[in-house]
């Protein structure tokens, strides 16, 4: 993942509204009003937020008849965890290193 859409997700993901738009579709696809149901905004305003979330990469929408429902696209996601574990790998070494120090420390104490 290039640097400009590792920001581009992260900046979708940065909106409350947006991470409930993609929970909802984590259950399944919906359509922009049942998607903006829950919100107290305009259907303009949902757009927006689907507009910044399909820029991410990160939903599509389909065609079915009359209906665009949306669905979220779960390679995004996957590609931005990705590239959180390498920080968690990072943290956890450390955290490991610090539980042995203390321990250290504490069996001096004592």
């Amino acid at each position: 993942m290039n640097d400009a859409t590792l920001d581009a997700v992260f900046a979708a993901l940065a909106d409350p509204t947006r991470r409930a738009i993609l929970a909802r579709l984590a259950r399944g696809n919906a359509t922009v009003s049942e998607l903006g149901a829950p919100f107290d905004m305009t259907q303009p305003a949902i757009s927006k937020h689907l507009r910044v979330l399909e820029n991410a990469g990160l939903i599509s929408r389909s065609r079915d008849a009359q209906r665009r429902p949306r669905r979220i696209e779960p390679k995004r996601l996957a590609d931005a965890n990705q590239w959180l574990e390498k920080y968690k790998k990072l943290w956890e070494t450390r955290y490991k290193g610090l539980d042995t120090l203390l321990e250290e420390m504490q069996k001096g104490e004592a």
